[in-house]
């Protein structure tokens, strides 16, 4: 078992890839780092995800700067976590979206989830200090809402709670492609610390419904043809399932969160031991498996003290 917390030993540099999954439509992907997305349009671009700082957004801007000349006009954040919020200065994009749920959660717990992701993603968070504070929308929404980027139509949706309760996907109806997030993964462990078990694979049905001919997921290779969505679709629901049930047995039994840390590894390891960030995720997952079945549907926030407190309890 890894002993290092997190992502604190992950200090190399990843491979950067810029894959076209639509026209005018790319994914940025850094091995198992969490994507961003880009829609061009006839007059405008939209940036899907800003990083975790304005300097990995640069990177993201300069793959921008190969194909197409346009402005950044809008920036699109699937959800609140800092990892994919607190580069967006770079990008200096006028209109900030996210959901009306992911603002609040902005407000309830944007700076404890900084100074915890802070010391999990000591690679990430490198060049923190150019991070001129939390990122805040300009616009926000519930239910839908749509752009348009000249006359190409871009639809904001939230379709379930599932990685967080104030998650959106970003469909681009001409193309059918769609810009998930971390509701859906391809090789990637799912980080569920602020997760719906219960409503994840509904909202991932939800995904599967609009039968897109492309997703670029939250965290692993963009997804192009129907035959490789629909089959991280079902890995996604996979690894979900595979880490509630356990968890709950063990909760629900009157079990330890170490018993629940223990059922979840048999099942899961054998499975997606492999996949990136697969121990920086585990603790999390296993600490929220263990919450919800007991009846605790909002997930309690996460500061860096209990981020060691839980650590230390699993490692007794």
């Amino acid at each position: 078992m890894a002993k290092a917390f997190a992502s604190q030993g992950d200090m190399d540099d990843k491979k950067i890839s810029f894959t076209e999954v639509g026209e005018g439509l790319w994914a940025f992907t850094a091995e198992g780092d969490p994507n961003s997305g880009v829609i061009i349009g006839d007059e405008s671009v939209m940036i899907v995800e800003a990083q975790a700082t304005p300097r990995l957004a640069n990177m993201v801007i300069d793959k921008v700067r190969e194909v197409t000349d346009k402005p950044i006009t809008h920036l699109a954040l699937t959800h609140y976590h800092a990892v994919r919020v607190l580069g967006a200065s770079a990008f200096d994009a006028p209109n900030v979206i996210m959901s009306d749920g992911a603002r609040a959660m902005v407000a309830e717990r944007g700076q404890e989830d900084w100074d915890s992701e802070f010391a999990r993603f000591p690679r990430l968070f490198q060049g923190h200090e150019q991070i001129p504070g939390l990122t805040w929308p300009t616009l926000t929404f519930t239910g839908r809402m749509s752009v348009y980027l000249g006359k190409r139509r871009v639809d904001l949706m939230q379709l379930g709670r599932a990685h967080t309760s104030g998650d959106i996907v970003i469909h681009v109806p001409d193309a059918n492609v769609m810009f998930t997030g971390d509701i859906v993964e391809y090789h990637s462990a799912c980080y569920c610390g602020d997760g719906h078990f219960a409503d994840w694979p509904r909202t991932l049905e939800a995904v599967r419904a609009f039968d897109p001919d492309a997703i670029a997921p939250g965290r692993g290779d963009a997804l192009v043809g129907r035959e490789r969505v629909n089959a991280a679709l079902d890995n996604t629901a996979d690894f979900v399932r595979s880490t509630y049930r356990p968890a709950a047995r063990v909760a629900q039994g009157g079990g330890t969160l170490k018993q629940a840390w223990d059922a979840v590894r048999a099942e899961c390891d054998p499975k997606f031991s492999d996949y990136a960030i697969y121990e920086h995720c585990l603790p999390f997952n296993v600490a929220r498996a263990y919450d919800e079945a007991r009846g605790i549907d909002t997930p309690r926030i996460w500061t860096a003290e209990r981020d060691r407190e839980m650590w230390e309890a699993l490692q007794a």
